[in-house]
């Protein structure tokens, strides 16, 4: 072994006698020996030492082969499923550690046992740290090293066990995933087509701005695009532009649907439709900010707007862009009393109530759109154009995938209390 002769206490005939003179074994309290032989690798530069431990191992039943160098045990590793390797620690070239380590790195699933001529605590402490399962002095007796190979195997038998009960654990995890998510989209899209039924109801109530809150969320979302955002702060500002006239449910007909100008008075009950919605909606926690932007939404950036009377920056830029998006579809839009003017008339219109009425970044950005784009934007909308009865069909649709979702009880993992899940974007999609 290249310089290790005095480890081996006289020789081999020494390390014979070490083997042939034990004890009877007793039976260890330790998991039984599959049917079919675990295959060891024996990994010594001395062919007697390598042979008798092949043999006296064969003897009691394992299945082994050998190999005079580390790299040739890395090889044989390869070639098969190796559950234990019994390695010398001092080899010419390539010694026992590089092969631990090698062996760790390749087959993280094969256990090593480390044999040295020295009683050097360190060298020990060392593999063990290298992730070796045990070290044994050599010449060992035979029934120290049966042990550790026992030890060592049953170690990996309970270590593969886990590791198949984790991936079995990590399938099962990823399909019930699987379904929540799913379970959550479809209630998701029930929200959404809950709101979108909702407002479309309101508008069909006022017959005169039929389709304006679709149509506020379709700017909305051009300006806001404008201003780089996106993602959930996205989805909120189109809840909110969606629903910002749902107050409006608590104004009397007499007021809401009245063909001329309204009296002080009749203005007075008007103006409390920002307050209605908000109390209607603040409650249900995936409506908290679309809550602030109909709160805010008649607010003005020079503070003369109502109901509280913020201004600049205390206004949510939702709100800052809806007051711009709405502007446009009210001066657009026909009424019974006026028919809708051209989209240049309410451009110039915006650019000049910039910094008093809007938020003058607000302006900029529905100004970069252009005339061309608002003008696509309203006749894609009027393309798309959500029909009454299709309206009916998608809240039976819905109600009946909620009666669904909530009668399921068979799904075996029960997820912990989440908040309500956001839905997507309710409005329509910009191109």
């Amino acid at each position: 072994m290249g310089g290790n002769q005095e480890g081996r206490v006289g020789g081999k005939f020494s390390y014979l006698l070490a083997i042939e003179t034990r004890k009877p074994l007793e039976s260890p309290a330790v998991e039984a020996i599959p049917p079919a032989p675990p295959r060891i690798l024996i990994v010594d530069d001395d062919d007697s030492v390598r042979d008798v431990i092949s043999v006296l191992l064969t003897e009691e039943g394992y299945n082994c082969v050998v190999a005079s160098g580390a790299e040739m045990a890395l090889d044989l590793a390869t070639e098969a499923e190796t559950p234990l390797v019994i390695s010398d620690m001092k080899m010419p070239g390539r010694d026992g550690l590089w092969l631990l380590e090698n062996l760790r790195e390749r087959h993280p699933d094969t256990s090593v046992i480390m044999l040295t001529g020295y009683g050097d605590t360190e060298s020990a402490v060392d593999c063990l740290r290298r992730g070796a399962v045990d070290y044994l002095l050599k010449p060992p007796k035979l029934t120290d090293l049966i042990r550790a190979i026992e030890r060592a195997l049953a170690k990996r038998r309970i270590e593969m066990a886990r590791k198949r009960y984790q991936k079995k654990l990590e399938r099962k995890v990823r399909d019930r995933t699987a379904e929540l998510r799913t379970a959550l989209r479809d209630i998701a899209n029930t929200y959404q087509n809950t709101l979108l039924a909702l407002v479309a109801a309101l508008d069909a109530r006022e017959h005169e701005t039929s389709d304006h809150s679709q149509r506020v969320v379709s700017y909305t979302s051009a300006i806001a695009t404008r201003l780089g955002i996106a993602g959930k702060e996205m989805e909120e500002i189109g809840r909110g532009a969606l629903l910002h006239d749902i107050g409006k449910i608590g104004v009397p007909d007499a007021v809401l649907l009245k063909p001329g100008k309204l009296t002080p008075d009749e203005w007075l009950e008007m103006r409390k439709h920002p307050d209605i919605g908000f109390q209607m909606i603040q409650n249900i926690p995936f409506l908290d900010t679309p809550a602030t932007i109909v709160l805010s939404h008649q607010e003005r950036w020079d503070g003369a707007g109502y109901p509280r009377n913020l201004q600049k920056h205390e206004i949510h830029i939702g709100a800052r862009i809806f007051a711009v998006a709405d502007t446009l579809d009210a001066m657009t839009s026909d009424r019974p009393y006026r028919k809708g003017t051209t989209f240049a008339n309410a451009i110039q219109e915006i650019k000049r109530c910039s910094n008093t009425q809007f938020d003058p970044e607000v302006v900029r950005a529905f100004l970069d759109i252009g005339e061309e784009g608002l003008v696509r934007i309203k006749l894609e909308m009027a393309e798309r154009k959500l029909k009454p009865p299709e309206v009916e069909v998608q809240a039976q649709e819905a109600e009946a995938e909620l009666e669904r979702l909530t009668e399921e009880d068979d799904m075996e993992l029960t997820p912990a209390p989440t908040p309500p899940p956001t839905p997507p974007f309710p409005g329509n999609k910009v191109a």
